[in-house]
């Protein structure tokens, strides 16, 4: 919790902890940890557990994953919506992985980020009481919508209205907990966001059985990390690492039995570092992928221990967070 502290101090400060000259690998391989930015409230994806001060979720595991790959330490950065980018422009992170949508303008020289492999596909939806009798975004004409400025969900939210002639009235709040917990008191009709965060969410709500999420999906979010603009290097590390997790869960490669495990496919061996030289080519050791794995697991058992029936029970089979094979968008390049 300390080094929290001191990282909000220096992110008020906009103290870079990144070295000039250097590239992100380098400045992160000396410092021997990597600084990543997250949620800090936001059960499922990032959440800090104030009894054990650890951070923890599925955004929290691809953290640990790139770690992994390096073979440093780890420490998360909690970050509101309005200063995680500044965050990552100034330095302060590594890499941010805060459900992020990917859209053309964050994307674009304007913010100077670049949007690695999306790890969660999602839409926003609206969270409604079920004791209002409201079935869907039809029956929110006049209503009251709680949103959290800085995101993607304000615009999404007018659009929307706007599309089906509804009139809208909003209350807008700087957080998320601040806009959800205004809406959980009943001073708004609804709460708009991800419905995954919807499902997050309503964990935390005052009765959690009291609210229901709308069929209704208005928008794409696809979600993933962010890197700076213009470091190839680290972009490449990054955007495999996400890669790493979708072809080990493709090729039945698990936490469990990556350090044992056997196979004459040549792309599968070139992914356990026992012939290709691919880890060379990032920068890494033969056995990156590996410790990777090792850490968190592939992308399915990350899924599972975070959104699945134990953590937040949002459904994969049949989504577009499915493996290709299955229907999907969870699909790796070549390993080659």
């Amino acid at each position: 919790m300390k080094r929290v502290l001191v990282m909000a101090v220096l992110l008020a400060l906009a103290i870079p902890l990144f070295v000039a000259g250097q590239t992100t690998l380098e400045t992160v391989l000396a410092r021997g940890e990597l600084i990543v930015g997250v949620h800090g409230s936001l059960p499922g994806f990032g959440f800090l557990d104030a009894t054990t001060g650890q951070f923890t979720g599925f955004d929290v595991d691809y953290g640990k994953a790139i770690a992994a790959a390096l073979g440093v330490g780890v420490e998360f950065v909690p970050l509101t919506a309005g200063e995680r980018f500044t965050a990552l422009q100034t330095g302060q992170v590594d890499v941010l992985i805060r459900n992020t949508t990917w859209t053309l303008t964050r994307d674009s020289k304007d913010l100077g980020l670049d949007f690695c492999p999306t790890t969660f596909y999602d839409g926003q939806g609206f969270i409604v009481r079920k004791a209002d009798n409201i079935k869907s975004i039809k029956d929110l004409d006049g209503a009251t919508v709680c949103v959290t400025s800085g995101t993607t969900t304000e615009g999404n939210l007018a659009d929307a209205f706007r599309l089906n002639g509804l009139t809208l009235n909003t209350q807008v709040f700087a957080e998320t907990e601040a806009a959800f917990g205004a809406y959980d008191a009943g001073a708004c009709d609804c709460y708009t966001s991800d419905k995954s965060q919807l499902a997050s969410l309503r964990t935390t709500a005052t009765v959690p059985g009291d609210h229901t999420i709308l069929p209704d999906t208005i928008s794409k979010e696809p979600l993933g990390p962010l890197v700076r603009h213009g470091d190839d290097e680290w972009f490449d590390i990054v955007k495999w690492v996400v890669f790493a997790t979708f072809f080990a869960e493709e090729h039945g490669i698990t936490q469990a039995n990556v350090a044992t495990f056997s196979s004459d496919n040549p792309e599968v061996r070139r992914f356990l570092g026992l012939e290709g030289g691919m880890g060379a080519k990032l920068g890494l050791s033969e056995y990156w992928a590996v410790q990777v794995i090792a850490a968190v697991g592939n992308y399915g058992e990350i899924y599972e221990r975070h959104l699945g029936p134990d953590g937040l029970d949002i459904p994969r089979a049949g989504s577009l967070n499915d493996l290709y094979l299955q229907g999907g968008l969870i699909y790796c390049p070549a390993w080659r």
